[in-house]
């Protein structure tokens, strides 16, 4: 169910931060609020289920590199397009965190 009226600025903000997650790279929920300086993980966590669907929602991991509860198949999919860096059935964390700095596209 979609929610009603338009995202917050804050979610804004989110979703704007998300798009710009380049592939193969992840953030956690907690990196996404310390890169905004506002909120926490269960804010930005609020922000992804109600309006992140239109954006690269897999791209948004847990602090262990698990993908949100009930998006692990799809999830895995992405990833694995992508290039995701993967430790089993997670991203790889450490190999993988995007720090908010643009990318070169060579």
């Amino acid at each position: 169910m979609e929610p009603v009226g338009h995202p917050t600025p804050y979610a804004e903000r989110v979703l704007d931060l998300v798009e710009r997650i380049p592939p193969g790279a992840v953030m956690s929920y907690g990196d996404i609020a310390e890169y905004l300086g506002e909120g926490g993980p269960r804010q930005v966590g609020r922000v992804m289920s109600l309006w992140g669907g239109g954006v690269p929602w897999w791209r948004v991991v847990h602090a262990d590199g698990t993908p949100p509860p009930g998006h692990e198949r799809r999830c895995l999919e992405h990833w694995r397009r992508e290039g995701t860096p993967l430790r089993g059935s997670r991203a790889d964390i450490r190999a993988a965190r995007w720090d908010g700095t643009p990318r070169n596209r060579a």
